[in-house]
């Protein structure tokens, strides 16, 4: 890497380094996320569309790879509904101990059952109740009736290990076309490099703040 006084060979600040996958730079950023962030570095919003109304909420990434950003839900949501009819969304990572922020857009497809049911598996007995008890984003008329949901399904899968994953619980997998790195600059002089993909080829551009 070309450097001049922290700077790379672009003019940016050295924290971009000169990767040519944005996915390789992401993983970097997020390892130090890990050891700055003191809740959920993993966090992110999630943004969605139906017939041209936005809808954004905060996840957690769950699986990360050269392919992409993985998250999980109930398919019957409000995002799953969003996503089984509009199949892009965009994601926006905010890290203020590092004063960075990272944002994803890209096709999302479903993962593969086995994917879904190892993390399933990995997750905490209630945490699986939970996802059989809960009709996600659907009106409650009480909480008290959630609450026996989940205590109704205790007894009908009382082995912990053996908790099935519900039909309409998985995960999706975004694919990235476009991600943006961005740093805080003094004076709102921020740094801005986006990666485009286009032809299967990552191009870089840096962007005005």
């Amino acid at each position: 890497m070309n450097q001049k006084n922290g700077k790379n060979s672009i003019g940016l600040d050295s924290c971009f380094e000169e990767f040519n996958n944005p996915m390789d730079l992401f993983k970097k950023w997020f390892e130090k996320a890990k050891e700055t962030e003191i809740n959920d570095p993993n966090a992110v919003a999630l943004g969605t569309s139906e017939n041209n109304k936005s809808s954004v909420r905060m996840v957690l990434l769950k699986g990360l790879s050269n392919e992409g950003f993985v998250f999980y839900t109930n398919f019957n949501s409000k995002k799953g509904r969003d996503l089984n009819k509009n199949r892009f969304a965009s994601m926006c990572f905010h890290w203020k101990s590092l004063r960075r922020q990272v944002r994803v857009f890209g096709e999302v497809k479903k993962v593969t059952e086995k994917e879904a049911d190892e993390y399933y598996n990995s997750r905490a007995y209630g945490s699986r109740i939970s996802a059989w008890a809960s009709s996600q984003s659907e009106p409650m008329k009480s909480r008290d009736i959630f609450l026996n949901k989940i205590e109704e399904f205790k007894k009908k899968y009382p082995e912990e290990k053996n908790v099935p994953r519900p039909p309409n619980w998985s995960g999706w997998r975004i694919y990235p076309q476009e991600v943006e790195f961005w740093v805080d600059g003094e004076f709102r002089i921020h740094e801005r490099l986006n990666y485009k993909l286009k032809n299967n080829q990552w191009i870089k551009e840096i962007l005005y703040p």
